[in-house]
């Protein structure tokens, strides 16, 4: 019993503790603070525009959907690669069940996932190569996808 109020009154310190320090610090406050708007030369470091910041800095000049469209692919790629590592494990975990019942269950199981998760990775695929080449069209006004 002891052991718990001892826990209960620490935790009621520690809490009287960070409400007194929200108040003080709501209490002294912050004055003076205001945002000001930075020229292009405060910004990009002094004479360089946009393009020689971009540049310094290694920003690239790809299209931003096709920079997206990259990013979706190698997400899904790496999915699909996890979903047939999961269907090995499967067969191998079937291949080495030595005829016991539990374990041939459990590997079907593996299987049957890796499937399922390859065929939602597919489809996946699908839909964002649809979406990203409706992008594409409905942006350029042309009826074939700028990267290919």
């Amino acid at each position: 019993m002891t052991n718990i109020l001892t826990k209960k009154h620490l935790g009621y310190f520690l809490g009287a503790v960070m409400a007194l320090s929200f108040c003080a610090i709501a209490l002294m406050g912050v004055h003076g603070v205001s945002a000001q708007a930075l020229t292009a030369d405060e910004l990009f470091g002094g004479e360089n525009t946009g393009e020689e910041f971009a540049a310094t800095a290694g920003l690239g000049e790809a299209n931003l959907v096709d920079t997206i469209a990259r990013i979706i692919r190698i997400a899904l790629g790496f999915l699909g690669v996890v979903a047939v590592v999961i269907t090995l494990l499967g067969g191998f975990k079937w291949i080495t069940s030595g005829g016991n019942e539990e374990r041939t269950k459990k590997a079907k199981q593996y299987i049957f996932s890796g499937v399922i998760g390859l065929v939602i990775v597919i489809a996946a695929y699908a839909i964002a190569s649809f979406v990203v080449e409706s992008i594409i069209t409905a942006t350029s006004g042309s009826s074939t996808p700028a990267g290919g």
